[in-house]
């Protein structure tokens, strides 16, 4: 085997090449494009054994193992198409790496080549090669990404937006309940400021309801009129032609980005209905074409990507870390994630209630029993968690209660933080979707600086050791 590390920077890439021993047999610089990759091959073609040389191009391609700490772009690309195995390592894993071969704290290219050349010789077991995604699925994702990434534009335009109205014109947001709807985006054109707002005519403003296929026109329209005309402090004239320049720019750019949306959300479309696993993710409850493409996209249709549950859980983001030392054990939220496809499950657990009336009842059932709302949006299927009110820590204690028995009146549900917990990644139709929340912090510990336990419950914390409140509670207990 030959073992390749890959720096890769904007216009070049360090690489170093080492054997099954580790010894060093080329060190170089190659250019990015299509001239590097052509003397990428050619390094790692003169330094192959000799006993390769009767092997199939494709089988000597699959001996070479490299290391990158990106999986995107052409270059990975035609690492892949050569046949060669691939490894994208994560770069924090690579720092840690650096950490055992030098303490200094020095860092250079050819350093971290030689860092990723160890990684993928010593401990290339511990990491997963390039995921083999079709293209479709990759076609997919990348769309999905830009028109997410296009709706989290437009939300910080609208902040900006409304920012700037509170400042100076805040009876625009008492009149218009959505800042993107066409119908307030058309008024607050053509009237960024209160003095023009108050000049606007009811025919205007029930024309532009009308262009928004508002109901009732001719009411709405006397409504917002005589709201925009009421008394209300102003801003300077100045101060208020300046705040009106800044309101109209933010509305021209929040339209041009509802057009963009809405024309991007059209080719998602496209590209998840050729896919071959549209109906699956369809047929889950709350799952919409928009959501549904979010989330292949994200996981891929690579069935050799996850190996279990937990490593899909893992990614998402919907899975606790724990850290424990002696008798002191914490739980804590999964931070280091995929950040995409954590907000598009999180979308997905709020409408799977409006998709799965089975799961909405149930979700009703325990808010009415004064269950919180995270709580009560923790609906698990048959043969999940436990019926305890805090299932992963019953899972840690061995003090759950018994099971619900099976039962096909338990909904599917997903609520916020939960995670696919399914095996296949592919086969969602036969392998359903379950979920299962984590709170963000718990301490699990019963003495020292921990929490005393009820039921599975965190009902206090004790007081720091040493102090008078400690050893009023220690009293207390005797």
């Amino acid at each position: 085997m030959l073992y390749l590390g890959d720096d890769w920077a904007e216009d070049h890439h360090d690489v170093e090449l080492v054997d099954d021993h580790g010894a060093r047999l080329a060190r170089k610089r190659l250019p990015e494009g299509l001239e590097g990759v052509t003397r990428l091959h050619a390094l790692i073609a003169e330094r192959m054994p000799p006993e390769w040389v009767d092997l199939d191009p494709g089988e000597a391609a699959a001996q070479v193992r490299i290391g990158i700490e990106t999986d995107r772009g052409p270059w990975v690309q035609a690492l892949i198409a050569a046949g060669y195995q691939v490894y994208a390592i994560n770069p924090m894993s690579v720092a840690r790496y650096r950490e055992r071969h030098s303490t200094s704290g020095a860092k250079s290219d050819a350093g971290d080549a030689h860092v990723l050349a160890e990684i993928v010789r010593l401990d290339h077991a511990h990491h997963r090669p390039v995921a083999g995604d079709s293209d479709q699925a990759e076609a997919m994702k990348l769309v999905a990404r830009t028109h997410q990434t296009l709706i989290w534009d437009r939300t910080r335009q609208l902040l900006r937006l409304r920012s700037v109205l509170r400042e100076f014109f805040p009876a625009a947001l008492d009149v218009f309940d959505d800042l993107t709807a066409s119908d307030a985006l058309e008024l607050l054109a053509r009237a960024p400021d209160p003095a023009r707002a108050a000049r606007l005519s009811r025919s205007q403003i029930a024309a532009a309801l009308r262009r928004a296929k508002r109901r009732q026109v001719d009411a709405k329209a006397a409504d917002l009129q005589q709201r925009l005309r009421g008394a209300q402090l102003r801003q300077p004239d100045a101060v208020q032609a300046a705040y009106a320049a800044i309101v109209t720019a933010q509305v021209r750019l929040i339209a041009a980005l509802n057009v963009e949306v809405e024309q991007l959300g059209q080719v998602v479309a496209k590209h998840f209905g050729r896919h071959r696993d549209a109906e699956h993710y369809l047929s889950q409850p709350g799952l919409g074409v928009v959501l549904s493409a979010r989330i292949l996209g994200e996981f891929g249709d690579d069935p050799h990507r996850f190996t279990d549950a937990k490593a899909r859980k893992n990614y998402a983001g919907t899975s606790p870390i724990t850290r424990a030392s002696g008798t002191r054990t914490i739980v804590l939220a999964r931070y280091a994630r995929n950040r995409r496809l954590a907000d598009a499950v999180h979308q997905w657990a709020f409408c799977s209630l409006k998709g799965s009336p089975g799961a909405r009842a149930y979700y009703d059932a325990l808010r009415a029993r004064g269950t919180g709302h995270s709580i009560a949006s923790n609906v698990y299927r048959p043969g999940g968690p436990t019926r305890c009110s805090r299932p992963d820590v019953a899972a840690r204690t061995g003090k759950a209660r018994r099971q619900r028995p099976a039962s096909s009146s338990r909904p599917l549900a997903l609520s916020p933080r939960h995670a696919v917990r399914s095996t296949g990644a592919a086969d969602l139709g036969a392998r359903s979707l379950r979920l299962a929340r984590y709170p963000p912090l718990r301490r699990t510990s019963t003495h020292g600086h921990g929490a005393i336990r009820n039921r599975n419950r965190v009902t206090a914390t004790e007081p720091r050791f040493g102090t008078r409140a400690y050893r009023a509670s220690r009293r207390a207990r005797r």
